[in-house]
């Protein structure tokens, strides 16, 4: 297997794909395997070097120079990522999770297959969204491979749409199918043109986003931060509600979820989709190593990890708490 060389500067590649933005990625050898759209793909990281190897119809017979700018172009490795980081608040908390995840950076997934993740995402831990992925790619995905890798694309909407709810259901979605079914249907019968929306300001996107079975205001940031690189667009699920409310909000606890949605628009300003990102992987990772799961939007886990016994001072990383009152 050929692997091409292609700089990536300031670019973490496990973390990035271990960031809870997308979740069919595997490991590899000395690497990754994963999908980029239709095409099989094997990435692995030598310093700020990525060497890549990518198969698929839609690639074949083209030159590497279109292969590097595939890879490059999927993991966002033209975003000015030091700017970037410039651009946060300065707090504490947020420089601890600057500072631990440098080389993290805002993937372009996709944008049907990213949607269609997160609607299964809802209310399930990375593990369990993990597998749904897989499941679906598995059932009704085509097989690529690449190398002695076999993997499979994410099902078009149209393929989705006629698929029953029992069948999806066997991919052990839950309700979820019914959403995901609908949505599907409304793309495929073009009622819902995806690719047009990109022209759309923020707050259109988002409401016609919401309108589609299953979509929420969570799921609609997560899918314009992820698919449509608004990054302005903050996700708040329950683990960066916990951190805002245990870390900048200490001292206004009866914030509404309007009220947290307009504190994060303007505290973490133009570049907030990342912040956001930064936060939430530190915690996560903070929690995980300390024996804890993460569970991406079960209130059930927010409550039980603000128990009534007493608030510690500082974050399972060992950030300080940002009052209210030094945050505005």
């Amino acid at each position: 297997m050929k692997l091409i060389e292609i700089p990536a500067v300031d670019f973490d590649l496990a973390m990035t794909l271990d960031s809870g933005q997308v979740f069919h990625w595997e490991k590899a050898g000395n690497g990754f395997a994963g999908t980029i759209g239709d095409c099989a793909s094997y990435v692995e990281q030598c310093g700020s070097i990525l060497k890549a190897h990518i198969s698929g119809a839609k690639l074949d017979g083209l030159k590497p120079s279109s292969f590097s700018k595939t890879v490059a172009h999927y993991f966002a490795l033209d975003h000015q990522l030091a700017e970037i980081r410039a651009s946060f608040p300065d707090d504490p908390v947020m420089n601890a999770a600057r500072d631990f995840c440098r080389g993290l950076r805002i993937m372009r997934q996709p944008k049907w297959e990213c949607l269609a993740t997160f609607i299964c995402s809802s209310m399930k831990q990375v593990a369990h969204i993990r597998q749904i992925s897989l499941a679906l790619r598995k059932r009704f995905g085509d097989p690529r491979k690449i190398d002695k890798h076999l993997l499979h694309t994410f099902p078009p909407a149209q393929r989705i749409a006629r698929l029953s709810e029992t069948k999806l259901r066997e991919c052990k979605l839950g309700y979820r199918a019914k959403n995901l079914r609908a949505t599907a249907q409304r793309v495929s019968s073009r009622e819902s043109e995806l690719e047009e929306w990109s022209k759309l300001p923020d707050d259109e996107l988002r409401n016609n986003l919401c309108e589609l079975p299953g979509v929420g205001a969570k799921i609609a940031n997560c899918v314009m931060l992820f698919a449509y690189e608004r990054l302005r667009a903050f996700p708040i699920d329950v683990w960066i509600e916990r951190v805002l409310r245990q870390h900048y909000l200490q001292r206004r606890r009866k914030m509404t979820a309007q009220q947290l949605i307009e504190f994060s628009k303007s505290y973490f300003g133009e570049h907030g989709g990342y912040a956001q990102q930064y936060l939430f992987h530190h915690a996560r990772t903070a929690l995980r190593k300390s024996g804890l799961s993460r569970d991406s939007s079960t209130p059930k886990t927010f409550g039980a990890r603000n128990d009534k016994s007493g608030r510690s001072d500082k974050d399972p990383a060992g950030a300080q708490v940002v009052s209210a009152s030094s945050v505005g």
